[in-house]
């Protein structure tokens, strides 16, 4: 079993299809949840799923959190999404990676993209945030360039 940090190949095809709308005002919900590091997911991922995630703990519940949307952009010919950290209080847990799925989807709970943390991390009686890359075209948790 592996988190392999990829955006979904599902994903890809709905962007085509017009079924992920990514506007900071009216766009769709887009949600977090956390996995052990005996999960699969990667760019094969199709759409959340409790198999490996972890246990409910303190404010972190089975599906994960709503992500705050900051906007897009599109800047020398890459378009970009930002989200705001996501933090979760109270919790005692221990996360090897996550998804991102999209809940307002055409397929229920699409996935977007797998991350993978590079190690396990741990949250002990305290808060685990998961920080997302800076809104540049170079760093954005999702780019689009052609």
């Amino acid at each position: 079993m592996a988190i392999t940090q990829a955006i979904a190949n599902t994903f890809k095809k709905q962007l085509l299809e017009g079924d992920q709308n990514f506007s900071s005002a009216s766009g769709d919900v887009f949600k977090l949840a956390l996995y052990t590091s005996s999960a699969t997911l990667n760019s094969a991922t199709t759409s959340f799923t409790t198999t490996n995630e972890v246990a409910n703990s303190g404010q972190y519940t089975s599906g994960g959190g709503a992500l705050s949307n900051l906007g897009t952009s599109i800047a020398s010919g890459v378009a970009i999404v930002d989200y705001a950290d996501r933090s979760f209080t109270g919790v005692t847990l221990t996360a090897r990676g996550a998804l991102i799925y999209n809940t307002s989807a055409t397929v229920a709970n699409a996935a977007v993209a797998a991350l993978d943390f590079g190690a396990d991390k741990t949250a002990t009686s305290g808060t685990f945030t998961v920080q997302f890359p800076a809104f540049t075209t170079a760093a954005a948790i999702l780019r689009i360039s052609g």
